[in-house]
């Protein structure tokens, strides 16, 4: 969506000129004749949307300092660029004290004007993104700081409002990467618990020997390495808020003691000789389909009827595209900044062809497809080229790609050996195999010396691959490499991997 400049002016065709320039910069232009006119415009229900302020000092009425100072009142944080006659640079300091942030000389050169406007957008982008980013870590957020402005999810955030003002337990449902925790901080962060700890635990990501110490702790010899008193994560969300991400992945005999937690308000650390008072909020997540688990006998009913008390069911992005440039513009700023890219926005055709695609996986795939793009990008703006996995799935839309350098010569092997898992025996293919999105498909079982590999440097290539192949769903990379999920996570600790998400 394109910035939208606020030009207030008592000249019509100075109004005119500011006008077609913005709209030549990419922007979307307002106009009004006049420092009250301006005002009525900013605190009526339009003035909300506008990002920066053009503004004329010299004006009949209402000249730019009088606005200036009555415009602290109305305004949040928007950048104001003002305008001023040669050789009235004494008045333009006037201006930038009573709070201007960059000024023009009449006449207006437009690329003075288009850096000015587009310097202080990026300022006041990182500026928000900083307040953000502070608020998450301070566990600050709120439902205000989410990017959520589709019909879908101003549902979500009315019933998650509401379940904020209680301690009810919460079940938020919702696909694999939709920002199920995002939703859970913002009940954090709008109940009477904000600033109290909020404990998140992976439960899929748990090892299944130490499930039961982890969340509960134990006692300083209970068992073999048990070296020192361990409080649990129960413990750490004592007065504040237990976040439980993934719940249907815990073990029957844990969701038995998780029942007890939550009706008894006390834990029994392992070892201990009595139990332990605990005072959390305690919000779930799944993106199982915990109903048909219970009837499998995976999961207890009478757990899932203590946890499911308060629903929220987040909707997957493809049924929110109104909130993908948002998210995209949000994503660009962060990662700009990250990076050092001078990249301020997307052009209109690559963010049409975002909105038309699926997303799988959800808001975090969108995100690393931004990170993906920022990283591509030779200009100050992200096209379609710039998403090349994304345009070979959307119908009418191709990135044109620079041909790849040729492959560099690869060793001869040794006869009688298998030289790629699911390449040919005996035969090396290109770049160790067939191509997939610029993933080898095959993985090598020799090494150069024709040795065979150990077999847990074959493991962690195999993992690797399913990593790439189904872009971090880890649901979805374990049940194609046939284990759980609690075994793949400890697979690729154990390995050293971390997951692509």
């Amino acid at each position: 969506m394109a910035p939208r400049i606020l030009i207030v002016d008592d000249d019509p065709a100075q109004r005119r000129i500011l006008e077609e320039m913005s709209k030549r910069f990419g922007f979307e232009p307002v106009t009004v004749e006049g420092g009250e006119a301006g005002l009525a415009f900013l605190t009526g229900s339009r003035g909300q949307g506008i990002d920066l302020i053009v503004l004329d000092l010299v004006m009949p009425g209402m000249d730019g300092l009088e606005f200036l100072e009555r415009l602290t009142a109305v305004r949040s944080e928007r950048p104001v660029i003002v305008q001023t006659a040669q050789g009235s640079i004494e008045t333009a300091i006037k201006a930038m004290r009573a709070g201007a942030d960059d000024f023009v000389v009449k006449p207006i050169n437009p690329e003075r004007l288009k850096a000015s406007m587009q310097n202080l957008l990026k300022v006041n982008a990182l500026t928000e993104e900083v307040k953000r980013l502070s608020q998450k870590v301070g566990r600050a957020l709120n439902f205000d700081d989410l990017i959520a402005s589709s019909p879908a999810m101003a549902h979500v955030i009315r019933v998650g409002k509401r379940g904020a003002q209680s301690t009810i337990p919460v079940l938020i449902e919702g696909e694999s990467g939709v920002g199920k925790e995002m939703i859970a901080r913002a009940i954090q962060g709008e109940s009477d618990r904000r600033g109290k700890p909020f404990v998140a635990v992976n439960c899929g990501a748990l090892p299944e020997n130490l499930v039961e110490s982890i969340l509960f702790g134990h006692e300083k010899g209970s068992f073999t390495g048990a070296t020192a008193r361990h409080i649990g994560k129960f413990q750490e969300a004592h007065t504040g808020t237990l976040f439980l991400d993934e719940v249907a992945e815990l073990p029957l005999d844990i969701q038995v003691k998780l029942l007890r937690a939550l009706q008894e308000g006390e834990v029994d650390p392992v070892g201990a000789r009595r139990p332990v008072k605990v005072n959390f909020r305690l919000i779930s997540a799944t993106n199982r389909n915990m109903i048909e688990m219970v009837k499998a006998g995976q999961f207890r009913e009478d757990l899932y009827y203590r946890l499911n008390v308060f629903p929220i069911m987040v909707p997957p992005l493809r049924e929110r595209p109104q909130d993908v440039a948002r998210l995209v513009e949000h994503f660009i700023v962060r990662f700009a900044a990250e990076e050092g890219r001078k990249i301020r926005s997307i052009d209109a055709e690559a963010l049409a062809m975002l909105e038309a695609y699926g997303w799988p996986g959800n808001v975090r795939q969108l995100e690393n497809a931004v990170f993906r793009a920022i990283v591509l990008c030779d200009s100050d703006r992200l096209t379609v080229d710039d998403f090349p996995q994304i345009a070979a799935l959307v119908e009418g839309y191709e990135a044109r790609i620079p041909p790849a350098p040729p492959p560099a010569p690869k060793p001869a092997l040794p006869s009688g050996h298998a030289a790629v898992i699911g390449g040919g025996a005996g035969v090396l293919p290109p770049a160790l195999g067939a191509v997939s999105d610029g993933i080898a498909l095959g993985i090598p079982a020799v090494t150069d010396g024709g040795h065979i590999r150990r077999l847990e440097e074959v493991e962690a290539d195999m993992i690797r691959l399913a990593l790439h192949r189904y872009r971090g769903q880890m649901s979805e990379v374990a049940r194609k490499l046939g284990i759980g999920r609690s075994t793949l996570y400890r697979k690729m600790r154990d390995l050293g991997l971390e997951a692509k998400m």
